[in-house]
């Protein structure tokens, strides 16, 4: 069995070829911009890239990505692939989803592999603790982290606990072909991580709520208008409003999903001047709950 893991320099897909490795078993890495032996250009963006990409694989971990994914299923089914494990995101149950980019875009994708001879499985995260690092900058520069809505609620999950259940529906064909909707074990909200951040690093972490109008002109040189209303509306329907939580993440792994005070604990180092490691994440959309281009 060979697989192909897109999105390569994404922490999932870092996660996952590391759990593929330590188990002895086939692999190779799809990436933009590739780098080391086992590495391939792969941008799911670009048909060009897949043939070669795909040559050999029977399994495939696919980031989201909706522009190329008809011909990404053509030139999968050419290849003789059999599974593919999509990481999408729990944005497509939401009831408006067609309305919302971010979900819309999944759902795009969603749809193209179930409506083809693959075999497709769906993981579905909510909220990545990966939002987390964008929070480096100000507290590098001793800063306030400025939010809309402190009081939103979100489900973060632990990267290594979606790999682990990516390399379950891939090594157990029982587990395949379903939909999974994986979740931390805490509905927390910003203010609630902010407070576990700070312990992990061991010094108040402040917040200054802005309205959602600042918040937008802020990240607006690199989150598009109608992606960061999406982020908004999301983020003011879980004011308030616990997120609801699932067992998937346990039914998958055997074990139960990692806190975030545990995935805190884990990513002090890059909270510090010389530690901080966005550029090997898929990027701030991904880490929405509703994972965007992979690497």
């Amino acid at each position: 069995m060979s697989i192909l893991v897109t999105g390569a320099r994404g922490a999932v897909a870092r996660n996952l070829a590391a759990l593929l490795s330590a188990r002895g078993l086939a692999h190779r890495l799809g990436s933009r911009e590739p780098a080391g032996p086992r590495t391939v250009r792969c941008d799911l963006s670009d048909p060009g890239t897949f043939p070669e990409a795909l040559a050999g694989a029977r399994s495939v971990f696919l980031y989201a990505e909706a522009s190329g994914i008809e011909a990404f299923v053509e030139e999968a089914v050419a290849a003789g692939v059999e599974h593919v494990v999509l990481l999408s995101s729990s944005a497509v149950l939401a009831p408006a989803a067609a309305d919302n980019p971010l979900a819309a875009a999944h759902r795009t994708v969603e749809d193209a592999l179930l409506a083809s001879p693959l075999r497709a499985t769906l993981l579905r995260p909510g909220s990545f603790a990966t939002n987390a690092l964008g929070w480096a900058g100000p507290l590098r520069a001793g800063t306030p982290v400025r939010l809309p809505y402190p009081g939103a609620h979100t489900d973060p999950v632990h990267e290594a606990d979606l790999a682990e259940a990516a390399y379950a529906v891939l090594t157990d064909p029982a587990l395949a072909g379903r939909s999974y909707t994986l979740t931390g074990p805490q509905s927390l909200t910003f203010a609630d991580q902010l407070s576990i951040l700070g312990r992990a690093l061991g010094r108040p972490v402040p917040y200054e709520e802005v309205t959602a109008e600042q918040w937008k002109a802020e990240v607006g040189a690199f989150i598009p208008g109608p992606y960061a209303d999406a982020l908004l509306e999301y983020w003011a329907a879980g004011d308030g409003v616990p997120a609801t939580l699932t067992d998937h993440v346990t039914r998958l792994t055997g074990r139960p999903a990692r806190s975030f005070g545990t995935w805190a604990e884990e990513h002090v180092g890059d909270f510090s001047a010389d530690g901080f490691r966005n550029a090997e994440d898929p990027g701030p959309l991904a880490r929405t709950g509703a994972s965007g281009k992979g690497e």
